[in-house]
């Protein structure tokens, strides 16, 4: 079944305040909405967000971590709905700070489906299987040209930016630990669209 287009506008993005509260909550309501890229002097790219996990510092082991990347604590205790790239195996991934300054905090978007320029998306990251286009935290960073002049803006655009997609309930969601943690590894704060083909593959921390 087609998802909807949602009404890309940037007038329409979620605003940072979204963002100001427990990044868990935030990770469970971000399932859905679009995510959408504005490519400059080019096209929009707009993708379906299925898989998310949320990162709280002060009630998250797994947090210890921060300590050891260049800039990330501060980064995750400034503002709330900022961008923030944090780098695994050297690719950059997309997270949103979150809760108020001074707290480290932020969702990570691990994973969405393609709805406008889906062919734009290809040529960014030429794919022989279409789920592999954005079925990952890394993928989706190079199919939608996400880049590192992006690394400490608003999330509220011009862009890159949330607009609101349809709901998902909760009989549709599906909820696990993250995946590659040892520490924090029973914190069941992994959200994704239930038996949605492009969530990632990668599997739960204790699975």
């Amino acid at each position: 079944m087609s998802v909807p287009l949602p009404d890309l506008d940037p007038a329409r993005a979620l605003d940072v305040s979204f963002f100001d509260r427990d990044p868990v909550e935030v990770a469970r309501e971000l399932l859905g909405m679009a995510l959408v890229r504005q490519l400059p002097g080019g096209p929009r790219l707009a993708a379906r967000i299925v898989e998310t996990e949320a990162y709280d510092c002060p009630r998250d082991p797994s947090c210890h971590v921060i300590a050891r990347l260049p800039g990330a604590a501060q980064a995750l205790g400034g503002a709330p709905g900022r961008i923030y790239f944090h780098a695994v195996y050297q690719h950059a991934l997309l997270n949103v700070v979150c809760r108020e300054s001074g707290v480290q905090a932020a969702i990570l978007i691990r994973a969405a489906e393609p709805l406008l320029g889906e062919d734009t998306m290809r040529e960014l990251r030429p794919v022989k299987r279409r789920l592999d286009l954005t079925n990952g935290p890394a993928k989706l960073m190079t199919a939608l040209s996400i880049t590192p002049d992006l690394n400490g803006q608003r999330a509220d655009g011009p862009e890159l930016y949330f607009v609101p997609g349809e709901p998902v309930p909760d009989a549709e969601v599906t909820t696990t630990p993250r995946i590659g943690l040892r520490l924090g590894a029973d914190l069941p704060w992994r959200f994704l669209v239930t038996g949605n083909p492009w969530v990632s593959p990668g599997r739960p921390a204790g699975a």
